[in-house]
């Protein structure tokens, strides 16, 4: 069985996010999607929200696993769950240029995995969750912002930014 772990912060999680895994569960007969946490970075939901955003904003699928860990690389994680796949995507040369050099440290760490790049199409590249989160605030954001989220994830922001003064005027 070919199983692949596609890893991120999903801080919010983004139309790109799911493109992604819509891909995965078409190239691998099993996907983890896991909710890593960087200590570096200061988030904006808890694990918990970003769980359930990602649970209710995926198809309901037995070849799809979505989950948290901590505390350990990817390629352990990954190991641990038996995968030999990890699935990262690539927006932007920046992003290459980080990929290409973590995909370097996770294979001298753990040569039996294989990372797959996938490249999303144009109107989502650019899309990532600090850009949705950067938007929020002048008015008209809603619409904006519901571009580039699916639904249950719009409803999470609008209800956490509704009462902060960054709602839509009427």
């Amino acid at each position: 069985m070919r199983t692949a772990v596609y890893a991120g912060s999903f801080d919010p999680p983004t139309n790109g996010h799911l493109w992604m895994i819509q891909r995965g569960l078409e190239m691998f007969d099993q996907l983890i999607v896991a909710i890593g946490d960087n200590p570096a970075k200061r988030y904006s939901f808890s694990v918990e929200e970003r769980l359930e955003m990602l649970r209710s904003s995926t198809p309901e699928s037995e070849n799809l696993t979505i989950a948290h860990f901590d505390n350990r690389y990817l390629v352990d994680y990954a190991n641990k769950k038996h995968a030999k796949y990890v699935l990262r995507g690539i927006r932007s040369p920046g992003d290459y240029e980080y990929e290409r050099v973590m995909r370097h440290i996770n294979g001298d760490m753990a040569p039996e995995i294989t990372t797959v790049f996938l490249m999303p199409p144009r109107d989502i590249a650019e899309v990532s969750s600090n850009m949705v989160k950067g938007l929020i605030g002048p008015r008209g954001w809603e619409e904006i912002v519901k571009r580039y989220v699916p639904d249950p994830v719009f409803r999470k922001i609008n209800e956490r930014h509704r009462g902060t003064g960054l709602e839509a005027d009427d």
